[in-house]
């Protein structure tokens, strides 16, 4: 593991926060942020304080949402799109936050106000979103369809169809990599899963069996008048990278896929936090005294105990030991991974902090997967690479074109 002097610096001693600044400041390549507002942001903060995170970024947001509202009742549209689309990202940067120290009305207000932050973008922009309605089993998820900035004329595009990861805005989403496959001429299908953004605010549950999800957007995509139906990528990211490879390995209709990075087994990254003996309970299939131990464990700290409810919500168990066994279900195994046959590309950053090694793991599972490292010296490292998505986006849509783009 290998650190550049230039980037070993951290911004926040406070690592959530260090890593979450990272993705914020990543996001300017896409207009959801700004240089000047994030770092007068970030100034605002106390390091390890999430109530001082909290109120920095709902104060911008909430300026920002204020400058949009103006700019849209002049009739300064282009502005109020660019200004809609800092105000969702801002807000949802608070999320996560608000969410770990158990704020679920506080929570449910900020992210209605991202959302509505986001609408207002999408509807504003040159090329507005398309809203889609997905049918899922016996209800509908929620969709945006981002037309090509470029290559319309030229006859139906190739879609890639965006799979966020476990607690993700789509704000997130377009500065990862939506705006990026839109100017390169590529249609962009955001969605919400079960369990994510606003199917979790509204009571459902993520799922392991990721095909029963992904099947259905694919349907809804191939029936999208201006898409390729030959050439239907998908991108999944952070936890997506398990849910994505599950997927493929029943849906073929997929032309190429990229994960950001690799999972294999999504429990490793909360077993990582457990001492020995709790795994050693939790190995026994001791429910009782794990249970017991776990309450005992976080009873001293209120805060501790609202980062582990706001993580756990999206699975469907309560409990600290129906949870574990929950989260145990997300796995990839070989079998699964042999039965993939879509053109795979892994990403596999150095330092990857929640997952390591898994990228490595699936690409040796997955016949004819591709891996694609990088590194810290081109600070590209860290999970998803936050502060080199131009770079990084160069790389992944370079794969996409070469197998997509006629």
């Amino acid at each position: 593991m290998s650190h550049h002097p230039a980037l070993s610096r951290p911004l926040f001693h406070d690592a959530d926060q260090n890593f979450e600044a990272k993705v914020v400041l990543g996001s300017v390549g896409a207009g959801a942020g700004d240089l000047g507002e994030i770092f007068a942001t970030l100034a605002a903060i106390e390091d390890g304080k999430r109530e001082s995170w909290i109120r920095a970024w709902f104060a911008r947001a909430q300026v920002t949402r204020q400058l949009a509202e103006v700019s849209t009742d002049n009739g300064r549209t282009a502005t109020a799109a660019a200004q809609w689309l800092r105000a969702s990202a801002y807000y949802g940067h608070a999320l996560n936050a608000i969410a770990a120290i158990g704020d679920d009305g506080g929570y449910t207000n900020a992210f209605a106000l991202h959302r509505a932050a986001w609408d207002r973008f999408a509807d504003l922009r040159r090329v507005p979103l398309e809203r889609l309605s997905i049918r899922f089993g016996k209800g509908r998820l929620p969709g945006y369809l981002q037309r090509p900035e470029v290559g319309a004329e030229d006859g139906p595009s190739p879609l890639l169809v965006l799979v966020n990861g476990s607690d993700g805005t789509l704000t997130d989403l377009y500065s990862t990599i939506g705006a990026s496959a839109a100017a390169r001429g590529y249609a962009v299908l955001y969605f919400d899963g079960p369990g994510q953004q606003s199917q979790l605010v509204a009571g459902s549950h993520f799922r392991p069996d990721f095909e029963a999800v992904l099947t259905p957007v694919v349907d809804t995509a191939l029936g999208l008048s201006g898409v390729d139906a030959s050439r239907v990528a998908v991108y999944g990211v952070s936890q997506a990278g398990y849910w994505v490879p599950r997927a493929l390995a029943f849906e073929h209709r997929v032309a190429a896929a990229i994960v950001d990075p690799g999972v294999t087994d999504v429990s490793t990254s909360w077993l990582s936090h457990l001492p020995a003996p709790l795994r050693h309970e939790l190995a026994k299939g001791d429910s009782k005294h794990f249970d017991q131990y776990m309450k005992l464990g976080l009873g001293h700290s209120a805060a501790e105990r609202a980062v582990w409810s706001f993580r756990a919500k999206p699975y469907a168990s309560t409990g600290y030991f129906a949870v574990y066994r929950e989260v145990e279900k997300y796995r990839l195994t070989a079998e699964l991974a042999s039965s993939i046959t879509t053109p795979l590309l892994i990403t596999a950053p150095e330092n990857e902090q929640f997952w390591p090694g898994q990228s490595e793991e699936l690409a040796s599972l997955v016949p004819e997967a591709e891996l694609v490292r990088f590194t810290a010296v081109n600070g590209a490292d860290a999970h998803c690479e936050p502060l080199a998505r131009t770079a990084v986006n160069e790389v992944l849509l370079d794969w996409l074109d070469a197998r997509l783009v006629r």
